[in-house]
């Protein structure tokens, strides 16, 4: 979803700020907003998603004893939160719509958007989105950003607390409780991105909702770009930071982009080489998400096929 908001979103904001401009007109007016709000809901859900994953390995009796999550379980749980996500975000459809004013500096018309529903909509669902419009600031604050950093907090403190009382390490062994203390670091520092970088919208929120009256377009519209351009951070820092703190991701990633470089004929030697590190990716991978192996797997299943 990082990559969806980067590649859509941002050339959009980009052309419209170079002309005046809307790209798409009325349709990138409602799909921009309901795109950014879902990256919220994304990102919240994914982090109390990977919450409840870390307090699950902290609780379980010993590493063999878990078993290994399947392929259809991971799916459907991607599937509950970007669908979930894009739910909460329908009334940005609605919310949304393309407006146009002449400029007082350069009395050339310009475009932009505005936060006002359509006249034209059903009066229940008027009224639903009117609803949701006044309560759109202390929604975006207590879903979008008190819950994913409490969450993750909670689920932090819980999770030190109980092994710290039932001494999990002894039984797990000391490179498994380094990885588990790696993939918390992890989420730790995901969370301080998503805290950062949305600081500055919630903060907007509340001071415009009190001080609109007395602000005016420019500086409204100065807020609103800088928003954005904040929420354009974290999607391209997100992705950066998984794969320098998550080594096996890390790795995978590399490989993948190395099969496509090299192609699908590498000779004996290159091939020796990569079939090692694959080894070693794969014996660490397998320790670093909880996933037991008694024994290393043979070197012809290793690696992903180009």
């Amino acid at each position: 979803w990082d990559f969806l908001i980067l590649f859509f979103c941002l050339p959009v904001v980009i052309f419209n700020e170079i002309t005046k401009k809307r790209l798409l007109g009325d349709v990138s007016c409602r799909i921009v907003p309901f795109m950014e709000v879902s990256s919220l809901g994304v990102t919240t859900f994914s982090l109390c998603a990977l919450g409840i994953d870390r307090f699950h390995a902290a609780t379980s009796p010993q590493v063999s004893t878990r078993p290994i999550e399947q392929c259809q379980s991971i799916i459907a749980k991607l599937a509950v939160i970007w669908v979930g996500s894009m739910t909460l975000s329908v009334p940005e459809i609605l919310l949304w719509q393309l407006a146009q004013d002449t400029s007082p500096v350069s009395g050339v018309m310009t475009e932009y958007c505005t936060m006002k529903p359509s006249s034209n909509l059903p009066e229940s669902i008027y009224s639903l989105v009117l609803t949701y419009q006044n309560a759109r600031m202390w929604w975006y604050f207590g879903c979008y950003f008190c819950l994913p950093i409490l969450f993750t907090i909670s689920c932090q403190l819980v999770t030190r607390r109980i092994r710290s009382t039932e001494k999990k390490s002894e039984c797990r062994g000391p490179k498994h409780g380094q990885c588990e203390s790696h993939l918390n670091c992890t989420i730790i520092a995901l969370t301080i991105i998503y805290g950062l970088c949305t600081t500055p919208e919630n903060v907007c929120n509340i001071v415009v909702a009190y001080m609109s009256p007395d602000m005016s377009k420019r500086t409204l519209d100065l807020l609103n770009l800088i928003n954005q351009f904040f929420l354009f951070f974290k999607c391209s820092v997100t992705p950066v930071l998984l794969l320098c703190l998550c080594r096996p991701l890390g790795q995978a990633f590399m490989d993948c982009c190395c099969c496509c470089c090299e192609g699908c004929g590498p000779d004996t030697a290159s091939s020796e080489g990569s079939a090692d590190s694959k080894l070693k990716t794969e014996m660490s991978s397998s320790i670093f998400f909880d996933k037991p192996r008694e024994t290393p797997p043979p070197l012809l299943a290793l690696g992903t096929p180009c």
